[in-house]
C-alpha cells in the first residue's frame, strides 16, 4: 500500500511513501534526454524530457515507481489490486503497457493538461515486462508545478482520468468513492469544536486536539487517504526550501507504516520502505528510507542531461546519527 501527495508551499512538492513488505533493489535513476526509450506498441523515443525518480533497472530499462521530469510533472504508481484491469492491445488506440506508463508520460508531457491529452486515446495493456516481472495492478497520481493533479485508473469499465482536487492518492477503493468518503469527516478540524450535542451542558474539553478526535489512524487505504488529506490541507508553508521539504516529509510521516503493524502474510509485515519528494520547479529529488531518516537529495540539473546512458545513485539506507559529545 502507498500514499502520494502534491504539497504547495511556494514551490510545489510531489512524491510518495512506498509501503511494501520487501524491497526490489531500487535506486535513484535519471533518464537523460538522449537515452532511447523503447515501448512495446508505441514508437521508440530517441529524444525526450529528462526524468528522475526511484526505479529498478532491468535490461537497461527504468521501471519507475515514481518520478518527475524536468518540466515539473510528477507521476507515481500505487497499488490498486482488485479494481485494476488492463486490456490486450487494441487497434486504433495508443497501447501503453502498465510498466511503460510513467516513462511514457514523463518523457512527453510538460503539464497535467498535456498528460490528459496523451491519455485521451490510451489503452493500458496487460503486457508483462518479463516472465519474472508481471504487470502490477496500479493506479496513478499525476501532478505538475501549477498544482494541478489527476488520478488515472484502468478498470473493467475502461480508462478513467479524474481531476483530483485533493492532490492525494492512496489505494483502493476507486477514486470517486475516496472523495465521497471524505464527507464523513468534514467536521474534523485543528481547532477545538463547539459543544453542539448539548449546549446547555458544561462538557469538559479534557485534551488538546479535540477537533481531530474522530480522525482515522489505521493502516488501511481509506484511513490514510483521510488522514493525509487533513494533514496536507492544514500544513504550513515554510520560508525556505529546507523548511518546506521538512514540512513535506512530516505530511508523509502522518501516514507512515511502521514495521510489525500491517501483517500481509504470516510473520510478514508491510512497512514504509522509502519516502520521497521532489521540488517540481527546481528538479531536486529528495528521499529518506525506513532505516535512514536523514533527507538525501539528488539534483537532476547537476548531471549531464544530454547523456545517452542511465544515471543511477544507490539508495542510502545506513542511518547517520549526529554524535554531539
Amino acid at each position: 500500500m502507498c500514499t502520494s501527495i502534491i504539497y504547495t508551499a511556494g514551490d510545489k512538492y510531489f512524491g510518495r511513501n512506498l509501503d511494501l513488505e520487501v524491497g526490489f533493489g531500487q535506486k535513484v535513476v535519471i533518464t537523460p534526454h538522449n537515452m532511447p526509450l523503447e515501448f512495446r506498441e508505441m514508437p521508440r523515443l530517441e529524444h525526450h524530457y529528462a526524468i528522475i525518480g526511484i526505479s529498478i533497472v532491468r535490461d537497461n530499462y527504468p521501471l519507475y515507481f515514481d518520478g518527475i521530469n524536468e518540466k515539473g510533472v510528477g507521476m507515481a504508481g500505487l497499488n490498486f489490486d482488485g479494481p485494476a484491469h488492463y486490456f490486450p492491445a487494441q487497434k486504433g488506440k495508443d497501447n501503453i503497457a502498465a510498466f511503460e506508463i510513467i516513462p511514457y508520460i514523463l518523457a512527453n508531457a510538460a503539464s497535467v493538461a498535456e498528460a490528459k491529452k496523451l491519455l485521451a486515446n490510451a489503452n493500458i495493456t496487460n503486457a508483462n515486462f518479463s516472465d519474472k516481472l508481471p504487470a502490477s495492478p496500479l493506479h496513478w497520481l499525476i501532478a505538475d508545478k501549477t498544482g494541478a493533479s489527476v488520478t488515472v485508473e484502468s478498470t473493467i469499465k475502461g480508462l478513467n482520468v479524474y481531476d483530483n482536487p485533493v492532490g492525494a492518492l492512496t489505494n483502493n477503493p476507486e477514486f470517486p468513492r475516496q472523495l465521497v468518503n471524505l464527507s464523513n469527516y468534514r467536521s474534523i478540524s485543528p481547532a477545538t469544536p463547539k459543544n453542539t450535542i448539548a449546549p446547555e451542558l458544561n462538557l469538559p474539553v479534557y485534551s488538546r486536539g479535540f477537533g481531530s478526535h474522530f480522525l482515522p489512524g489505521g493502516m488501511d487505504s481509506e484511513s490514510r487517504f483521510v488522514k493525509v488529506t487533513f494533514t496536507k490541507m492544514h500544513a504550513p508553508a515554510g520560508n525556505s526550501e529546507v523548511e518546506n521539504i521538512t514540512n513535506y516529509f512530516h505530511i508523509l510521516q502522518s501516514v507512515e507504516q511502521q514495521k510489525g503493524l500491517d501483517e500481509v502474510a504470516p510473520d510478514t509485515f508491510e512497512y514504509t520502505i522509502y519516502s520521497d519528494g521532489s521540488n517540481l520547479s527546481k528538479g531536486i529529488f529528495y528521499y529518506k528510507t525506513y532505516d535512514n531518516s536523514q533527507i538525501n537529495a539528488v539534483d537532476m540539473h547537476k548531471e549531464d542531461l544530454e547523456s545517452t546512458e542511465l544515471i543511477t545513485y544507490p539508495v542510502q539506507n545506513e542511518q547517520v546519527i549526529n554524535q554531539q559529545n
